[in-house]
């Protein structure tokens, strides 16, 4: 495969994704784990249910089961005179029939009597030794139909979904003790750079924390996946071969190594040098600010992601490139966070360029319009921006199509795009 230089981000992703599912048609990547534990895995296997739900109709309600045309007149002054039977309680229910004339006490989740096609509420009834005195006709809205939640034999979770909490209820109400999911993606986080150092150290003239590790090992736990490594490297070329050789050579291997750093085209970039001389490489140099010198393809067999070393490019680069491998490899069929945008009105200056921009942005909603203002600083430099910044507008380049669409190609952009519309990629649910 020949390598591919300054291509769209539309065409990396494709890359990306294509590699991932190769990777995964390869690999051992299904278990069955307890449903209690499956929150944020990706389904496998489609999950039905295993019973109706509710297995019969319950009542909704703490009160009596009738018949609502018993208590169709009844007031507080002229209530109805009804003879009761016994009670129905959640897992004990009644077993006999109510008949015109009587009633059965029912508590909410309880199944309602047969014969009986509605309930009074306690605070309308009264019981009088054998007799309850229902003072307002029965409500039938407080019958909840059999199966009215779930069916047994109808599919509520398709394969590629990825359990929310909702959802691992969903599974567990529908009887499953366990599911069928991807395994989680096993990651490696490499950090270059002799200027950057850990955290908790001194710093010397022109050292910088390491922000890079930390945030991409967060961000790779945030995507289900396992972080299996976190290690620093120099830069120099022997070293990091020696840890990329290490890691090819680890049982099991990881699904995944992302780099940070070393990409670009100064003369210390090691991660471009490993990926030029001894790497298979796929693709070098994305048309998008930030991120644009990143690199993909395999080492010793191993994809790996070369994300540039700024804080925002390495960050924003995982969002674009690595969650489409690993969402891809866990057959997770949602929308990658490329492209799952919301809509915004532009209020300032989100300027078009040769290539796509992704403008850290504030959101703001007036009348039921989201509008986004650009953050002061958007050098790539700045990680804060991405934290007091609540989206990323994006704004395809000059001569692209909007991202994921067959539009046809942008002409050039005012420097100001005040008012206009356009797409954001909103990080408060990604970051």
């Amino acid at each position: 495969m020949q390598p591919r230089f300054d291509i769209s981000p539309d065409e990396a992703i494709a890359l990306v994704a294509a590699s991932a599912r190769d990777r995964a048609a390869l690999s051992d990547r299904r278990e069955k784990v307890p449903v209690a534990v499956a929150h944020g895995r990706v389904l496998l296997e489609d999950v039905s249910s295993l019973a109706d739900r509710p297995t019969g109709n319950d009542s909704a309600l703490d009160g009596f089961a009738c018949i609502a045309a018993d208590t169709a007149f009844a007031t507080a002054d002229t209530p109805a005179n009804l003879r009761l039977l016994g009670a129905s309680v959640a897992g004990r229910p009644f077993t006999g029939t109510v008949a015109p004339g009587t009633t059965v006490s029912v508590a909410t989740g309880a199944l309602v009597p047969d014969g009986a096609d509605a309930v009074s509420g306690v605070e309308h009834a009264a019981v009088v030794g054998n007799s309850v005195l229902v003072t307002r006709p029965a409500d039938p809205k407080a019958v909840r139909p059999k199966a009215q939640d779930l069916r047994a034999g109808q599919t509520y979770l398709r394969s590629g979904t990825r359990l929310s909490s909702a959802s691992v209820g969903l599974a567990a109400a529908m009887g499953h003790a366990a599911v069928t999911v991807a395994r989680r993606p096993l990651v490696a986080v490499l950090t270059t750079g002799d200027e950057v150092v850990r955290p908790g150290s001194r710093l010397t003239a022109g050292e910088v924390y390491d922000a890079n590790g930390a945030a991409l090992a967060a961000l790779v736990t945030a995507a289900g996946c396992e972080l299996t490594l976190l290690e620093h490297v120099r830069d120099e070329g022997e070293s990091l071969a020696q840890v990329l050789d290490r890691i090819a050579t680890t049982s099991p291997p990881p699904d995944l190594v992302v780099t940070s750093g070393g990409v670009s085209r100064g003369e210390r970039d090691v991660v471009r040098d490993a990926m030029l001389g001894t790497g298979e490489l796929a693709f070098w140099r994305v048309t998008i600010r930030p991120g644009g010198p990143t690199m993909f393809g395999n080492y010793r067999g191993i994809p790996l992601l070369g994300l540039a070393g700024n804080p925002v490019s390495s960050l924003v680069g995982w969002l674009a490139f690595g969650r489409a491998f690993t969402d891809t490899w866990s057959g997770y069929s949602g929308r990658l966070p490329y492209y799952d945008r919301i809509s915004v009105q532009l209020n300032g200056a989100f300027p078009a360029e040769r290539k796509t921009v992704l403008y850290r942005a504030r959101l703001e909603e007036r009348a039921g319009v989201i509008y986004g203002s650009p953050y002061p600083n958007q050098s790539s430099g700045v990680l804060r921006a991405l934290v007091e910044s609540d989206a990323l507008v994006v704004v395809p380049g000059v001569g692209e199509g909007a991202a994921g669409t067959d539009a046809p190609p942008r002409a050039a952009e005012p420097a100001t795009a005040s008012a206009a519309a356009a797409t954001a990629i909103d990080l408060r649910r990604w970051l």
